[in-house]
């Protein structure tokens, strides 16, 4: 498990406004100060390898134990905040997850179900049991799951175990669309004009759609996260979003109850983070922007927004301050906004719990959410006021998925990481993780795999930190989105701040392809990609002890190697020169530079070649590249991630290019007459049999993956002739489910 951004910078002030302490040295910490931390927290906020926070008070009991009711990466983040307070630890686990990491990090772990969320996780008598067998004094529910039931909290308020969240009646309210949409009116925050009660059936959503005007948004009253939301344009759409949104929300929520809302065309998405004491007290710590979007889940959010002005954001902030405390609210918690153009925003909902993008807020303002969480939850007062809260540098997370990226944006992927190496080795970066090398991403949970955050002075700095993260970060044995994120945050409309929840698909209208080369990147790949073979070549020719070897054996000496490359369907000519060693300024490294032709151009391609790790870091003619070797075969086809995106090229020398030319090429499948599973997941309905007449686009089942249900359709017009699956059945990325005639 990773900690927090390397070699960052720690936020230090004096008790009155305005004055400063001395600047410490500290051995592997550097230290910044920055005003505004209150007269009884005079201590440094120090943002080291493991976490960035307000120092904890030792003499300041808390609790003794706490059962973390969650998983994965957020219940890691817990845990390490738990250990630094000198709290100890309980991690619930379904049997799947008995090997996880949060397991191993905790104190103690206790088993509370088989592998569905329905009989683990979301299972309230085992995790109960399991309060009572350890107990464990409070209880961190995390997000999702039970993190905003507030039938869990009143479970544990009734054996005396604390939630680490608000009480119950602002989990209801705040929890409730509908109802937090009411209170949010009577606390004169800005809401979005819709119909405020719940939708009965799919008849009275098309008679209130129809009222409030297309588009509407169709979604789960008890909801969040993207699950059980859907965009109508018309009546259609309207009846297929209440179907599909009723069936999402009951499976994550157990509450299929919908309401509707008029939709906000190209808005962006900036939400508030809020922090409540049980003395009245509560603060808003800026914004987020989190506007990048698929599915309406979230994929890039930074902190601050690049589209706020200080006056916008403190009405922002003031609403939201407003609500929370409506409801008395106690606890980290999230109110989330529509922002259109002209800079009007609309509330959205409330999240009653810690968000999945909380630490680009914890980078920005030197607090530690989860311990501000433990702490309110014992009863303290928060230890800072309005005037106290800074926004210091800029922070960008992108959240790493093991999903397809070219299908839909991200279609979810299944399997065992097989190498994984997290890019904590660069400065400026924090991971926050719940996996390890040979871990398993499955189809019962959410398949992400990590939250990536880099941190700098400036949004330039961050981002430029993120694009080194992203091609620095090594994960083997599943599909990952890394490709996506990288040209997000490279791309001249997110560079500009021009984002709103639809960039995606205006920015790939025909969905995303990988990263374009220029010109330049493409001379670039095809020199670096002719180098990696030539030296992959030249280490099979070496034998560790030429001496000692039974038949000697006469090296050729080649001076130029003439390659056919062929990339994108395209054949290139390129001639690589070997330019002898050198010595790099690194004691041990010997770089092995080669003069590479490609297409007229000559390239200087240097490294050292170390064919044996993962990651290699390239000169071209004096542009830094970090690329890695996905694989290599002795046809001469090699998988290369270069700028994020991974290439397929096949090397030939030109004596097998030309020998090439006699192979027989494989017939592609035919695949209009059939359907199959885009990703790995379970049937949920089957809606034709053999004999049936098909229309193309027609639904012929859906597949849900992690909680999302997918309408598979018919890809022409034709008559089934066979069904290969049935409801119920689990299915994998690329299984057969039917055919046509």
């Amino acid at each position: 498990m990773a900690g927090f951004w390397t070699g960052a910078a720690a936020l230090a002030t004096a008790g009155r406004r305005g004055r400063r302490w001395p600047k410490l040295l500290m051995r592997s910490v550097a230290l910044w100060t920055v005003k505004h931390v209150p007269h009884y927290s005079r201590r440094y906020l120090v943002v080291s390898r493991t976490l960035c926070s307000a120092g904890y008070d030792s003499n300041e009991k808390t609790f003794d134990k706490i059962l973390i009711a969650n998983r994965g990466e957020i219940a890691c983040r817990v845990i390490k905040t738990c250990k630094k307070m000198g709290i100890k630890t309980v991690a619930i686990h379904s049997d799947v997850d008995a090997s996880s990491v949060h397991v191993k990090m905790a104190d103690e772990a206790v088993c509370v179900g088989p592998a569905p969320t329905s009989k683990s996780y979301l299972n309230m008598n085992a995790i109960m049991d399991a309060v009572r067998s350890t107990r464990a004094q409070a209880v961190h529910p995390g997000y999702g799951f039970l993190s905003e039931n507030k039938e869990f909290a009143k479970r544990l308020a009734a054996e005396d175990v604390i939630f680490i969240g608000p009480d119950t009646h602002a989990i209801q309210a705040m929890g409730d669309k509908i109802e937090s949409k009411l209170l949010a009116k009577k606390a004169k925050v800005n809401t979005i004009p819709g119909f405020d009660g719940v939708v009965k059936d799919a008849d009275e959503a098309v008679r209130i759609a129809r009222e409030i005007g297309y588009p509407v948004m169709i979604k789960a009253s008890a909801g969040g996260g993207g699950k059980g939301m859907r965009i109508a344009w018309d009546d259609e759409e309207t009846r297929d979003g209440f179907r599909f949104s009723s069936q999402e929300a009951a499976s994550s929520f157990g509450d299929d109850r919908l309401l509707i809302e008029k939709f906000i065309d190209n808005p962006r998405h900036i939400e508030i983070q809020v922090l409540g004491d049980k003395h009245g007290n509560a603060l808003w710590l800026n914004e987020r922007e989190c506007s990048i979007q698929r599915r309406n889940q979230k994929v890039v959010e930074e902190a601050p927004s690049i589209f706020l002005d200080s006056e916008t954001r403190r009405a922002m902030g003031e609403q939201a301050v407003a609500l929370a405390k409506a409801v008395n609210y106690s606890s980290a918690g999230t109110v989330e906004f529509l922002v259109d153009s002209k800079k009007n925003f609309y509330f959205l909902e409330m999240n009653t719990r810690l968000q999945v993008e909380h630490p680009v807020t914890e980078c920005i303002t030197g607090l530690d959410l989860v311990q501000e969480m433990i702490r309110v939850a014992k009863g303290y007062p928060l230890r800072h006021k309005q005037a106290d809260i800074p926004i210091n540098g800029w922070a960008v997370e992108c959240r790493v998925y093991a999903e397809d990226p070219y299908k839909s944006f991200g279609l979810p992927s299944v399997g065992r990481l097989s190498q994984y190496e997290e890019p904590i080795h660069l400065p400026g970066v924090r991971v926050d993780s719940g996996i390890q090398p040979g871990s398993d991403i499955s189809i019962y949970y959410d398949p992400m795999i990590s939250k990536l955050i880099t941190y700098g002075s400036d949004r330039t700095e961050a981002l430029k930190r993120m694009e080194d993260a992203l091609d620095s970060y090594v994960i083997r044995g599943v599909t990952h989105n890394i490709a996506l994120l990288r040209e997000v945050i490279i791309n001249s409309r997110f560079i500009e701040g021009d984002i709103n929840t639809k960039f995606l698909s205006d920015v790939y209208p025909d969905g995303f392809k990988g990263h374009p080369l220029t010109e330049t990147e493409r001379n670039q790949f095809l020199a670096v990609a002719s180098s990696l073979f030539v030296a992959s070549q030249l280490r099979a020719q070496h034998f560790q002890d030429h001496e000692s070897s039974r038949v000697p054996i006469v090296k050729p000496q080649v001076a130029s190697w003439e390659l056919s490359v062929k990339l994108h369907d395209e054949i290139h000519t390129v001639v690589v020169s070997s330019s002898g060693p050198t010595f790099s300024h690194e004691p041990q490294k010997l770089l092995h530079s080669y003069m590479v032709e490609v297409d007229g151009s000559k390239l200087n391609v240097t490294s050292t070649w170390n064919l044996a790790s993962p990651l290699l870091s390239v000169n071209v003619d004096g542009t830094q590249r970090t690329i890695q070797c996905l694989s290599r075969e002795a046809g001469g086809n090699m998988s290369i991630q270069f700028l994020g995106t991974v290439y397929k090229v096949r090397i030939l020398t030109k004596l097998a290019a030309e020998l090439n030319k006699f192979m027989l090429e494989k017939a592609a499948e035919d695949t209009s007459s059939i359907l199959r599973s885009p990703m790995p997941g379970v049937v949920v309905a089957i809606s034709v049999k053999p004999g049936d007449l098909v229309a193309e686009g027609q639904e012929i089942c859906v597949i849900e993956a992690m909680k999302m249900q997918n309408s598979m359709t018919a890809g022409k017009t034709g008559k089934v002739k066979s069904v290969h699956c049935k409801a119920g059945d689990t299915v994998g990325e690329g299984d057969l489910l039917v055919e046509l005639e």
